[in-house]
């Protein structure tokens, strides 16, 4: 079992319902719809759950683990394109919906900790395949 793995699909799964409040966070989804609507989210809880599905299987399929690492690549490009066009409305936001504020900062440095790691992983598994 790859807790890191684990811990990464748990983040997608429960992150997405809290941070969304079970998906009645109209706030999160406006601030940028084409990423986090609840269509959005619904898609980053399946990245959760293939996360999971291949927790105890990724040496036999690092491609996959490949493939999550170039995932998380995508949405800290889309974290980093936020904030340069909107990060300085943050504290607006904060105002707003401490929740929601949380969500913008953390979830850019989050997928990079877990982007890196499945890269680790890719390169670990491929060595060993």
């Amino acid at each position: 079992m790859c807790w890191g793995m684990v811990l990464a699909g748990l983040a997608n799964l429960l992150g997405v319902l809290a941070f969304s409040r079970g998906y009645s966070n109209d706030y999160l989804g406006s601030l940028f719809p084409e990423l986090f609507s609840n269509w959005g989210l619904v898609c980053i809880q399946l990245w959760g759950l293939a996360y999971l599905a291949t927790s105890r299987s990724y040496r036999s399929c690092p491609a996959i683990v490949g493939v999550f690492a170039i995932e998380k690549a995508v949405y800290v490009g889309s974290w980093l394109w936020w904030q340069w066009n909107f990060g300085s409305q943050i504290g607006q936001i904060w105002a707003t919906d401490r929740l929601t504020a949380i969500f913008y900062g953390l979830y850019g440095p989050l997928d990079c900790a877990f982007g890196l790691y499945f890269a680790a992983l890719f390169f670990i598994a491929r060595k060993e395949s």
